[in-house]
C-alpha cells in the first residue's frame, strides 16, 4: 500500500511513492522520541527540586523580545507559580505526546514553550549557535504534531475521538490530534 505524491517544486516537477504503514511508523517514534524529551525534562526538575526559574524569568529574559513578558513572572508569587508549571508542564506535555493523549494540546503548549526558549535562550547568547536550534526543531515538531493528528496514530486519541462526547463537540476534537 502506497501513495503517489505529484507536485512541483521550484518550478520542477517531483514524484514520490512513500509506503503508507511506514509513515505511520515513523509519526509515532517521533512522536514518543519527543514525548520522552520533554517528560525526562520535566521529571529532572522534579527529582532536583526544588526547581528555580528566577536565572530564566528573571537575569536571562531581561532586555529580549519576550522579556517584557517573561520578566512579569521573577518575583513572588508569579515565580513560584512559574517554579511549579514549568517541570508540570514539561510532565504533562510529554506524557501527552508519549501516550497520544490529548496531542494537539500537549503540542500547543509544547510549541508555546519552545517559543519562550527559542528566544529567550537565542536572543541571550547572540545566537551563537546560530538560527536553527534544538529549541526551533523542538517548536516545529510540535506543529507537526497538531497539525497532522499525531495522537490518532498508535495514541489514545483515536480511541477519544470515537467517543460520543468528542464526536459532538468540535471544540473538544480540537484537543486531539
Amino acid at each position: 500500500m502506497g501513495t503517489n505524491v505529484e507536485t512541483r517544486l521550484l518550478g520542477r516537477k517531483v514524484s514520490f511513492t512513500f509506503a503508507e504503514p511506514w509513515l505511520a511508523y515513523w509519526l509515532v517514534i517521533l512522536r514518543v522520541t519527543v514525548g520522552w524529551w520533554m517528560l525526562h525534562a520535566g521529571l529532572d526538575k522534579f527529582l532536583a527540586w526544588p526547581f528555580d526559574a528566577s536565572w530564566f524569568v528573571g537575569g536571562a529574559a531581561a532586555g529580549t523580545t519576550l522579556g517584557p513578558i517573561v520578566t512579569l513572572f521573577s518575583e513572588g508569587a508569579a515565580l513560584s507559580f512559574v517554579n511549579i508549571m514549568v517541570p508540570l508542564g514539561q510532565t504533562l506535555i510529554g506524557l501527552g505526546l508519549v501516550l497520544g493523549a490529548l496531542t494537539r494540546l500537549a503540542s500547543f503548549f509544547g510549541a508555546m514553550l519552545m517559543t519562550f526558549f527559542y528566544f529567550i535562550n537565542g536572543e541571550t547568547g547572540g545566537w551563537a549557535h546560530g538560527l536553527v536550534t534544538g529549541e526551533l526543531l523542538g517548536l516545529l515538531l510540535f506543529a507537526m504534531f497538531a497539525t497532522i493528528g499525531a495522537g490518532r496514530v498508535l495514541g489514545v486519541d483515536a480511541y477519544l475521538a470515537e467517543m460520543d462526547l468528542f464526536k459532538n463537540n468540535a471544540r473538544l476534537q480540537w484537543l486531539i490530534g
